[in-house]
């Protein structure tokens, strides 16, 4: 994913936050040294991955932290929001590592993921990429089993981090039931995500649309939001309104994904190109193309994890010319005008203005993201 803004973390919490995503990515891997040197070196390999990452989420906490703080009565050290923020940051990961498994994915951020990585080194040694029959080695598989490991593990480190906060009692249960809250409903999003794909669930257009606010704006926009508000002491109506304004961010967020992968250029988005055409994934785009007269020339086609180039390109015409390029920019402008909306809104409950600042700058970095 492309970041929304391109402003850098908020200026002194950049060096201890590196320092402590740092930090807390050794103290694992030298935690998991006991157990042997292929497990080490799962930590290792990891630890190169997450230090590439755009931060976009601990970015966001950080920054809405520094608006809403109260300088005079922090509830929280320095050093406890800094690692707040690289929980943020190994969550975002740990998601990561389960969707490429769940889409069958070799490539993220432009290079080779954790599963391609750990599937490279083993065929290296002479392991077939995948199996020949059931009595031989299969060097995907235990790639894809790394990833799924250690997307668990990270998940157990992020929920140690939010216990371990020192802060009184009744922020630091609500940012655990943030927590909690938050990966149930990002999983809601995949487990939808992927029923749409393989046709278990019926694709409508309001369905679609609750699987990408769920699978992208719970965590990616209202978890960092909702935090900074809680560890900053702010009024229940302002997180709540951190909430629906992270909502309205998420959805256009993943919708311009969705964009970016069919008719952007590898180089925008990371992955593998038309890897949501090959694997058929059930978007806006989809949703809408499948009502037009073009439908029945892109069914064809769609979902053919064989797609050749020259499909995928035809594809992507085909879905510019039936209108479903056009109808997904439009709900995009939709859920950005309600952020503008939100952020102009005066009231009993209204955000302060340094928040209106840190929140129209990702709404406006959202603008020029689209394909």
């Amino acid at each position: 994913m492309t970041s929304p803004a391109q402003a850098t973390l908020s200026g002194s919490l950049l060096a201890p936050f590196r320092e402590e995503l740092g930090s807390q990515l050794r103290d694992l891997t030298r935690a998991a040294e006991p157990y042997g040197p292929a497990f080490t070196e799962l930590w290792i390999l990891t630890e190169q991955q997450i230090l590439g990452g755009k931060l976009i989420r601990p970015q966001l906490f950080l920054d809405a932290y520094g608006a809403l703080e109260q300088p005079a009565d922090p509830v929280l050290t320095e050093r406890d929001i800094v690692k707040l923020a690289v929980a943020i940051e190994l969550l975002h990961f740990s998601y990561l590592l389960h969707d490429d498994v769940i889409d069958g994915d070799l490539k993220r951020r432009g290079h080779p993921n954790l599963v391609a990585v750990l599937s490279d080194r083993l065929e290296a040694r002479g392991v077939p990429r995948r199996h020949r029959d059931m009595g031989h080695l299969d060097a995907l598989h235990w790639g894809r089993t790394g990833a799924i490991l250690m997307g668990d593990l990270l998940l157990s480190a992020v929920h140690q981090i939010f216990a371990r906060i020192c802060a009184p009692e009744h922020i630091r249960i609500a940012l655990l039931d943030l927590l909690d809250h938050t990966i149930r409903e990002t999983v809601a999003g995949e487990y939808l995500d992927v029923g749409l794909s393989d046709g278990a669930i019926q694709p409508h257009l309001p369905t679609v649309l609750s699987m990408s606010a769920y699978k992208t704006a719970s965590y990616t926009f209202q978890l960092p939001l909702r935090a900074a508000a809680i560890v900053a002491q702010q009024p229940s109506e302002l997180e709540r309104e951190t909430a629906a304004i992270g909502h309205h961010l998420g959805l256009a967020y993943q919708l311009q994904d969705d964009l970016l992968s069919v008719f952007g250029q590898p180089q925008d988005h990371g992955k593998d190109a038309f890897s949501d055409l090959r694997e058929g994934k059930q978007t806006a785009i989809i949703c809408y193309a499948r009502h037009t007269s073009c439908w029945p020339q892109i069914e064809q086609d769609f979902g053919d994890p064989h797609l050749a180039v020259e499909q995928g390109e035809n594809l992507r015409e085909l879905l510019s010319e039936c209108g479903a390029r056009e109808f997904v920019e439009g709900l995009i402008a939709v859920e950005i005008a309600g952020v503008e909306h939100k952020i102009a809104a005066d009231g009993p409950h209204s955000l302060p203005e340094e928040l209106r600042d840190v929140i129209h700058r990702y709404g406006e970095g959202l603008k020029g993201r689209a394909a």
